[in-house]
């Protein structure tokens, strides 16, 4: 696996023209946040190898990912919401937490059975989040199901996992793959691992399982549907390759493609506004999850900003209608669902797929 050191961060990973251009984009943020606040805290559903349970999920404010502040990622804003100065106290962490518990016993019934905790960056990167935190938040929710973490592959190894199966915790580590193309991971995001590094996290994540006493550990691999520079149709060829591909993998159980919604201090935002890029139509992920239905894996949805110019859209007609039959065919599975829904715009998507290119894009808006 590639081995995370100063030089990783600033020179010879990931492209320097995109770095110096996502620094110049990132320095424009002004917002400062609060190191004991979270950045977000919401309830919902998920679908897990234990069925659809209920969730807690926690956007952990943090100082943030080391590789945006050397530029990183083209379409990930996420870096603007971090603390200034890159590293938050294991005190004002655990305030978090405790923020976190409070809304969710203001507006649960009962305890979440599945905790999810995302940060700006890895979760078990130990200058993000540190050991003594780990511990902490692994035996604060020591009485839950099951966790999922975000981490890059860097990162992930068997001991930092059996911090929380050793207490009784399933795991999963989320890992933002974006796609199984290395070509289009390092030239259109900007990430600079290849999908061996992936396959090695896997790898480790198998090993933690195969240790943990009574409880179990995998990998979610998080994909990216149309990162900039690439057409309607070239995205939907490459998720469903990358859907197959993570599939593949042992230790890898659940694939979760993400569609790309354009986010502040981003490279994709510069391009959106000069109208070099648009978002995935809603009917490409509906026609990748179709696709990929029989793979061995959970696939799963969650087009954020949907219906909006941001974020992956339709006509605007029928847009809530394709995204009801997406987060239906997440908890079920059954691809039957988008049978159920259609509309007039379907036929200019499939105009799209068939003549826009990635030097001419896009063909609509």
């Amino acid at each position: 696996m590639s081995q995370p050191s100063p030089e990783v961060y600033e020179r010879g990973k990931g492209m320097d023209a995109h770095n110096q251009v996502m620094r110049e984009i990132r320095s424009e943020k002004e917002k400062h946040y609060d190191p004991h606040e979270p950045t977000r805290v919401w309830l919902d559903e998920d679908n897990t190898p234990d069925g659809v349970v209920q969730s807690l999920t926690i956007i952990l404010n943090t100082g943030g990912c080391r590789w945006a502040r050397a530029g990183g990622c083209t379409m990930c804003g996420y870096v603007a919401e971090s603390v200034e100065g890159g590293s938050v106290a294991h005190d004002a962490l655990m305030d978090q937490i405790d923020v976190c518990l409070e809304h969710e016993a203001e507006n649960a019934e009962e305890p979440a059975d599945l905790i999810k905790i995302y940060t700006s960056g890895s979760f078990l990167d130990e200058r993000e989040v540190g050991a003594e935190t780990r511990t902490a938040i692994a035996e604060t929710f020591a009485d839950r199901q099951r966790i999922v973490v975000e981490s890059l592959p860097d990162f992930v190894d068997r001991e930092k996992i059996a911090d929380f199966t050793d207490v009784g915790l399933s795991t999963d580590v989320a890992i933002g793959l974006e796609t199984a193309t290395d070509r289009i991971r390092h030239d259109c995001v900007n990430k600079y691992f290849d999908f061996a590094d992936f396959e090695a996290a896997c790898e480790e994540a198998r090993d933690a399982d195969l240790e943990a006493d009574g409880v179990d550990a995998g990998i979610k691999a998080y994909l990216l549907m149309k990162p900039p520079f690439l057409s309607e149709s070239e995205a939907v060829d490459d998720m469903i390759s990358s859907v197959r591909r993570c599939a593949a993998v042992d230790g890898c159980h659940t694939v979760s493609m993400n569609p790309t919604n354009v986010q502040r201090y981003t490279m994709v935002d510069e391009l959106f506004f000069r109208g070099g890029y648009r978002p995935p139509w809603l009917w490409s992920v509906a026609e990748v999850l179709e696709s990929t239905a029989d793979v061995d894996a959970i696939v799963v949805s969650d087009p954020v900003g949907h219906g909006s110019d941001r974020g992956p859209h339709n006509c605007g007609e029928c847009d809530d209608r394709v995204q009801k039959a997406i987060k239906d065919f997440d908890r079920r599975q059954d691809p039957s669902v988008f049978e159920q829904v259609s509309c007039d715009c379907e036929a200019t998507w499939e105009y799209v797929i068939e003549a826009e290119t990635s030097y001419g894009m896009p063909l609509a808006r």
